[in-house]
């Protein structure tokens, strides 16, 4: 039998196989026994160099047609099997498989929260840069190179006279150095402090800053904003209660509380007890502050506050641990979809 024969008994051989095939696994069976690279068709193209070069023309044509006649075949079937074969068939009338999808933080949707907040009251919002001067977030506001209150900070240094911003206080500078009074406005922004990390205290931080500056204010002006703001947050029913404290660059200067989200005032494991729970630190803008961006702090006067978003996030939905925001686990974050 010549190599022409053989040619043909091949492709019959492999037409056969194929109408038998009731899989795509069995089709590439086929394909991989005749047309693979040790397949049967492959192996008489592979001898072609052996051949005279008559027979070489002729016997390479046929065994090329045979590999075309079998590649065309086994794509035949495939059509056919896909469209019967009930493990490949779709129906377009089923519901789809749902993705899941992502949503914003928890903390970012605190920080849009009272934003959305002060906004409605007047406020405007700006942001600052996250690696700050050392004029910016000390100097300009009222820390002098040797103040102890730069020791409270715990900074985190880098090049130069560099700083990871330990609040956001230092856009308040900015913006009064470019603008003139009136101004009302409130700087969110992620901050950072060599903390050890615990279930209250972190590195890294978000905080809320707001101030006003203009003529007339008074700490009754402060007061009603937070009175404000903590109702519209927490419920008509909060109370606060001010009390007194230090910032270099306020004064007089108070922190803060909110009658316990949890027991209301009585006193609980929450609010160890005392009915009160500290938000936020706040007091009128120090006139140094107001005399180094060259605002005249005998026409003008400013209140200003500031809240960290994680302690406010840990109140509203009573989350015990910080850590929680940082970890990614997404069983604690899909919570707050």
């Amino acid at each position: 039998m010549s190599v022409l024969d053989d040619i043909s008994v091949l492709m019959e051989k492999a037409f056969e196989r194929i109408s038998q095939a009731d899989s795509l696994a069995a089709l590439n069976d086929v394909r991989v026994s005749f047309l693979g690279k040790k397949g049967k068709i492959t192996a008489i193209l592979k001898d072609l160099g052996k051949l005279p070069v008559e027979e070489r023309r002729q016997i390479g044509a046929a065994a090329n047609n045979a590999r075309s006649a079998i590649e065309r075949r086994i794509e035949e079937a495939k059509d056919h099997l896909g469209s019967g074969d009930s493990r490949t068939f779709i129906d377009p009338t089923l519901p789809g498989t749902a993705q899941p999808l992502g949503h914003v933080h928890i903390l970012n949707q605190v920080t849009d929260d009272i934003c959305r907040t002060f906004y409605g009251m007047g406020f405007e919002i700006a942001h600052g840069p996250d690696i700050e001067t050392d004029y910016y977030n000390f100097e300009a506001l009222n820390f002098p190179p040797d103040h102890p209150a730069r020791d409270m900070q715990d900074t985190l240094f880098v090049e130069g006279e560099r700083v990871l911003r330990t609040h956001t206080t230092p856009v308040q500078v900015r913006e009064l150095e470019r603008r003139k009074p009136p101004i009302k406005i409130i700087t969110p922004g992620r901050c950072f402090r060599n903390e050890a990390i615990s279930t209250r205290a972190h590195v890294a931080f978000t905080q809320v800053d707001g101030f006003l500056v203009d003529e007339g204010i008074s700490v009754s002006d402060l007061k009603g904003v937070l009175v404000a703001f903590c109702k519209a947050f927490f419920g008509e029913d909060v109370k606060l209660n001010f009390r007194p404290s230090f910032f270099p660059f306020t004064e007089p200067s108070a922190e803060v509380d909110v009658s316990c989200i949890l027991c209301g005032g009585k006193g609980c494991q929450l609010c160890k007890y005392s009915g009160w729970l500290e938000i936020l630190g706040c007091g009128m803008i120090d006139p140094n502050v107001l005399d180094t961006v060259g605002i005249d702090s005998e026409k003008y006067t400013g209140y200003a506050f500031g809240l960290g978003v994680e302690r406010i996030a840990m109140l509203k939905y009573k989350i015990n641990d910080i850590r929680l925001f940082f970890n990614n686990d997404v069983r604690f974050l899909s919570q707050f979809k």
